[in-house]
């Protein structure tokens, strides 16, 4: 479906050098959409700014699909017409995602964000302190981008992110294996070609779990599978290099830890049904954040009734605390 602009939002374009000829071919010029507030136009400036993430398979267009008796994201906004400035990025790949890292199997999509577009913004518009926010994998963006870059984040939300790998991703692992050797003779290069023959993509069971498990390896460990492809039997090595991008074990290490507590606003949820056991993992870093020192105002956390997806609600919540506290 086509971007539908409504009210103050607008449409640019940008060109990212850090994503020029990355390892997929994916484009280096990305729509970025930014939604300013009245006074903006009045000559204001210093307006606090979020950047929202998209979660796995989304596009920085799709936030603006509608469905029957629900407002859009963007029309959310225009709603709630907070004191800020918002952004919406694009990070879509052909395999779905970047998990908003630098990676040689996909791209610097962490450089293209932080050194590249952050600064282009604050050109632009004239922002002042700023916030990450995002849903599912924009939720581990989130988490992992502010504590990566206290020095551009003052605060962030995940709603469901990615994190506690070994509830959410280890499961999936036999059912790879499994997959790759009953459809495609154990291979993923079978799979990609059938994924990609024309067919409608997701559908077959298996599609979600196969490419979520690819494009997780090519962000956290270049490509690598973290298991035996035909036992599913784990390699130490290469699932140690996942768990080092784990927000809590992150959160565990002093340099987070340092980083956590300058932020001036962190809101943690999950639904209690989460398909993927992302509310237990929102509970373990909600503790980790906790144990570096961070409470208070600061936090908020919540398990909310509902599963993974359909918490659109949440977004607004989370951005009104996150531009109320950081335009304290």
């Amino acid at each position: 479906m086509a971007s539908r602009l409504t009210g103050r939002w607008q449409k640019l374009s940008f060109t990212s050098e850090a994503l020029r000829d990355n390892p997929l071919g994916d484009p280096h010029e990305r729509p970025v959409y930014v939604w300013t507030p009245p006074s903006h136009d009045d000559g204001e400036r210093g307006h606090a700014c979020v950047y929202e993430l998209q979660g796995f398979t989304g596009t920085a267009p799709s936030w603006f699909n509608v469905r029957p008796w629900q407002r859009s994201f963007p029309e959310e906004i225009e709603a709630l017409a907070p004191q800020a400035v918002v952004v919406l990025v694009d990070a879509f790949t052909a395999i779905g995602g970047s998990q908003f890292l630098d990676s040689p199997a996909i791209g610097r999509y962490h450089t293209y964000i932080c050194d590249e577009l952050v600064p282009w913004v604050d050109e632009h518009f004239g922002t002042g302190p700023r916030a990450v926010q995002g849903h599912s994998s924009g939720g581990y963006g989130a988490m992992v981008t502010a504590m990566v870059r206290p020095d551009l984040f003052a605060g962030f939300a995940t709603h469901a992110g990615d994190t506690l790998f070994e509830t959410n991703y280890l499961r999936e692992f036999p059912d790879v294996a499994r997959a790759l050797r009953d459809s495609y003779a154990g291979s993923y290069d079978r799979f990609w070609e059938d994924f990609r023959s024309g067919r409608p993509p997701f559908s077959k069971r298996t599609d979600h779990t196969l490419v979520n498990v690819w494009a997780m390896a090519s962000a956290y460990s270049a490509g690598e599978l973290p298991f035996e492809i035909d036992t599913a039997e784990l390699r130490p090595e290469v699932w140690e290099r996942w768990l080092a991008w784990d927000p809590v074990r992150m959160a565990r290490e002093e340099r987070y830890a340092e980083a956590l507590r300058r932020m001036r606003a962190i809101w943690i949820d999950a639904g209690r049904s989460d398909e993927f056991f992302l509310d237990l993992g929102a509970a373990a870093f909600r503790s980790a954040v906790e144990a570096a020192g961070v409470g208070g105002d600061v936090l908020r956390f919540e398990l909310h009734d509902g599963g993974h997806s359909g918490n659109a609600g949440r977004y607004r919540q989370a951005l009104s605390f996150l531009v109320e506290r950081l335009s304290a």
